[in-house]
């Protein structure tokens, strides 16, 4: 979370008992034995320790969300507007001028996982 880094990573998720008798739970990635992503997981682009597991989809349905509102402001999807955003597309309160890029805050990131209630 240090970073801002976001990745999907599959996990195949075996459950084996030893000669003892003893349950031990093996984690696999891309075909490779891995430590278990829940003990000490470790961000591939900083290698902090301190990151944020959340359900499948939800890294590339932020990913997406961010690129479509990039895309937006430079015009390729708002029927060919170049640097002025759709409504909706900045922060509350705030415009971008003319060819300004938009500069991201965390709540931006995050919205998409806020849970509205009404």
């Amino acid at each position: 979370m240090r970073c801002g880094h976001g990745w999907e990573q599959a996990y195949e998720i075996q459950h084996q008992v030893d000669a003892g008798g003893q349950t031990h739970v093996v984690y696999y990635a891309d075909g490779e034995r891995v430590p278990s992503p829940l003990t000490r997981p470790t961000c591939l682009n900083c290698g902090g320790n301190v990151v944020r597991i959340m359900r499948a989809g939800q890294v590339s349905m932020v990913s997406n969300a961010i690129a479509s509102m990039h895309q937006r402001q430079h015009g390729t999807k708002n029927g060919g507007r170049r640097g002025s955003a759709a409504a909706g597309d900045t922060a509350a309160g705030s415009t971008a001028a003319e060819g300004e890029r938009h500069h991201w805050h965390l709540s931006d990131l995050l919205h998409p996982f806020h849970h509205h209630r009404g």
